[in-house]
């Protein structure tokens, strides 16, 4: 049952996205003094007083944008107040009313909704005692609030509440089957992704870079399960941050890859990986996400390239990850979107395995039977005992002689051993040393996670021989290779 939509609207720079962040209890929107931060609809779902309903951030009504998508940011306006059960009107208490506030209150009497009209920034009484020129725009007394100084909140909720429609037995949605961080460099196609898979505009797409600059929460269903995908700000290098604006959007970014259970790490396949990309790559690594490499606009590739050719140009750039899938999409078109997603399903699932101690055990030993660790000093590295501890991602404690008796490159040898022994073959693994007798609590993570169908066990994942590891190169890349032979034994999606 779908939940009745609050939005905020008013013109720009009246405190909309901090009175959004207020009400939802966290920072979502982000919040600059430059007008016309806010471009996508930003939405969460805020409970009070036996009620629940979906609160939705929008643009500035007048904006001009800088990037020439006033038209874009207007349709996403639109399309929340038509589909808004009440309208929150805000306006700046200190500015006072302005040729645009009439604007807006014209629009809103065109739609016959019920509207809450809010005067923000009342913090003080002596500013409050300003608020009644609002009257004149025709929706009565106007309710005072700060969100700066967190005034007023109660009062809020209790005038949005007598307007909502009656009471349906609307309930919280149920937590998502999988969260999806859609993370890359600006201009990936991320956005199209995301309404390609929501079947419709949920986010604005442009092919100007930097479209994008909140990170947006997409509520997907398909096949009777709940997704929610987060589109986010590309990524780009930190000396070229001109604003604000830019270094909050990389900041969501990466708090969205901490959110997710599965990221979904973007390329245009006509450019080569840059060194943004590894940065990005390194910090999915660095939060032990399962991840997939997805190659996007391929349409656009120039004939003579295959998808073997260039999954071996991955492997390369990224010799550290070479257990991680690579799909290949167009966004545009829909091709492979699906299957995609099907494909981090898969990847969900590995990453909530849980193996035998004892067949822990004898994997360890029999690698390190194979091929002994080298002596540090006089000492010789030991493993004396081997446990899963968690999932999501699967977590291994090697308890030693001595953490410190161990390389790395060994550490990574030991990984690898897993990954191709058990059942999770391309997600991260992490494995923990440590000293005999050294205690540890447990993961919370330890039940498994719900079982998806087993139709998406048909799903084919793209796979290149793994290389053996090999430090990534501190320059930048040449461009992908042109013939190579095909790498043997990979899988790839038709295209």
């Amino acid at each position: 049952m779908a939940l009745p939509l609050v939005a905020i609207v008013g013109r720009p720079n009246v405190g909309k996205s901090s009175l959004f962040n207020w009400l939802a209890g966290r920072r979502i929107s982000i919040v600059d003094p430059t007008a016309g931060v806010t471009r996508d609809r930003v939405s969460t779902v805020v409970e009070h007083g036996g009620r629940v309903w979906d609160l939705m951030d929008t643009g500035g009504i007048g904006i001009v944008d800088v990037d020439d998508l006033t038209a874009d940011v207007e349709r996403q306006i639109q399309f929340a107040i038509e589909s808004a059960a009440v309208v929150v009107f805000m306006v700046d208490v200190r500015e006072g009313v302005v040729p645009l506030d009439e604007d807006v209150a014209a629009r809103l009497r065109a739609i016959n909704k019920p509207v809450v009209l809010v005067a923000n920034k009342a913090d003080t009484a002596k500013l409050g005692e300003q608020a009644g020129e609002f009257n004149r725009l025709g929706y009565g007394e106007p309710l005072c609030v700060s969100a700066d100084q967190k005034l007023g909140k109660d009062e809020l909720f209790e005038a949005i509440l007598a307007q909502l429609p009656p009471d349906t037995g609307e309930v919280a949605p149920e937590e998502p089957a999988l969260m999806l961080a859609i993370v890359g460099r600006r201009n990936a196609g991320k956005s199209t992704f995301i309404n390609s898979l929501a079947g419709g505009e949920r986010v604005i797409v442009s092919e100007i870079p930097g479209t994008t600059r909140d990170s947006v929460d997409v509520r997907i269903e398909r096949d009777g399960k709940s997704y929610v995908a987060i589109d986010t700000a590309g990524v780009r290098k930190t000396a070229k941050m001109g604003t604000n604006i830019e270094f909050y959007s990389n900041h969501r970014a990466q708090r969205s890859v901490r959110r997710a259970d599965v990221v979904m790490h973007f390329f245009d396949a006509r450019h080569r990986v840059s060194r943004v990309d590894k940065q990005l790559a390194e910090y999915v690594v660095e939060e032990n996400k399962p991840a997939i490499f997805v190659v996007n606009k391929w349409d656009l590739v120039k004939e003579g390239m295959t998808t073997e050719e260039m999954a071996e140009y991955m492997r390369k750039m990224f010799p550290m990850l070479d257990h991680v899938p690579i799909a290949f999409i167009t966004a545009k078109d829909g091709k492979n979107v699906l299957r995609v997603l099907q494909l981090a399903v898969q990847l969900h699932k590995q990453a909530a395995v849980r193996v035998g101690t004892g067949d822990l055990n004898r994997v360890i030993r029999a690698a390190m039977e194979a091929s002994p660790p080298p002596m540090a000093g006089s000492k010789t590295p030991k493993v004396f005992y081997a446990t899963q501890i968690g999932i999501n991602p699967p977590t291994i404690v090697l308890f030693t002689n001595g953490p410190e008796l161990f390389e790395q490159t060994y550490v990574r040898y030991l990984t690898k051993t897993l990954r191709d022994t058990f059942p999770f073959p391309e997600v991260a693994i992490k494995v923990v040393l440590r000293a005999k007798g050294e205690g540890g609590r447990r993961s919370a993570d330890e039940e498994p996670v719900a079982e998806m169908s087993d139709a998406d066990e048909e799903v084919p994942i793209v796979r290149a021989p793994r290389p053996a590891p090999e430090p990534v190169a501190e320059s930048e890349p040449e461009p992908a290779p042109r013939a190579r032979k095909k790498p043997r034994g990979s899988e790839t999606w038709d295209f």
